[in-house]
């Protein structure tokens, strides 16, 4: 009899933990941005698009996921809209400091060096920043064995580095749109500080004053919560600067 209690028990357990699981996929369902007027079906792609069948990496967490948009980012719609080759690695609440297997250090390694990418996008993970993991600083070296990946500037170098020596192709980073955060703000800063010493681009969203500057209406429609944007806000709020930005690199 126990034992049967005890395997009751134990399935009941199994059916929670599957049905927190579908509820965090399903997070942001019920979001106006992300109805289907904004949905990739219902995106107009671009006429001669200068990113056409261009392939882009895409290193990110939550963000670059699409945690808030049922799985859908700008990497997405950059798809859709522009016929870009997107290979998306990005699993949610992993960071960029070397903390274990889905750390963004040891992700990267996953991706096949043969791909002739044509420019390669990491996301300033905010779950460093949450996590409170340390800044450390920015190293003189610029070889990648140098790097203190157990802080998110050597981990950040780290990873511009690998990228530059297995892809050889244009690196992007960009930032969260501002949000209550100091420690982000001072990863922003560093970002800022990487981008001279290592000639990266930077899609600064934290410091667009026109990106922040949305109405609460609008801010209400592009985000789920303070971090996660919804379709809506990935495609009329952050993607024409990708497009913009990327464009002018290729």
């Amino acid at each position: 009899m126990k034992k049967t209690v005890k395997i009751v028990i134990a399935i009941i357990l199994i059916i929670i933990l599957a049905a927190g699981g579908y509820l965090m996929n399903m997070f942001g369902v019920l979001a106006k941005g992300n109805g289907s007027d904004y949905s990739l079906k219902n995106t107009q792609s671009v006429a001669d698009s200068p990113l056409k069948g261009k392939t882009g990496i895409f290193l990110g967490s939550s963000v670059t996921y699409g945690y808030g948009s049922l799985g859908v980012s700008f990497a997405d719609f950059l798809e859709k809209t522009d016929g870009i080759i997107a290979v998306k690695e990005a699993v949610s609440g992993t960071t960029l400091v070397d903390n274990g297997k889905n750390s963004y250090v040891a992700r990267m390694k996953t991706i096949n060096p043969e791909i002739k990418a044509d420019f390669f996008v990491c996301q300033l993970s905010t779950n460093d920043a949450t996590k409170n993991l340390p800044l450390g600083k920015i190293s003189d070296s610029l070889n990648k064995e140098d790097f203190d990946t157990d802080t998110v500037a050597g981990a950040t170098e780290y990873v511009i580095a690998y990228a530059k020596e297995t892809w050889n192709c244009p690196i992007i980073f960009y930032t969260q749109a501002k949000y209550d955060s100091e420690v982000y703000a001072l990863m922003v800063n560093m970002l800022l500080e990487l981008k001279e010493k290592w000639d990266i681009t930077v899609i600064d969203f934290w410091n667009n004053e026109e990106i922040n500057g949305i109405t609460d209406a609008e801010r209400k429609l592009y985000l789920v919560d303070h971090i996660h944007p919804t379709k809506a806000g990935y495609r009329e709020w952050w993607l024409p600067e990708f497009q913009k930005v990327l464009g002018e690199i290729v």
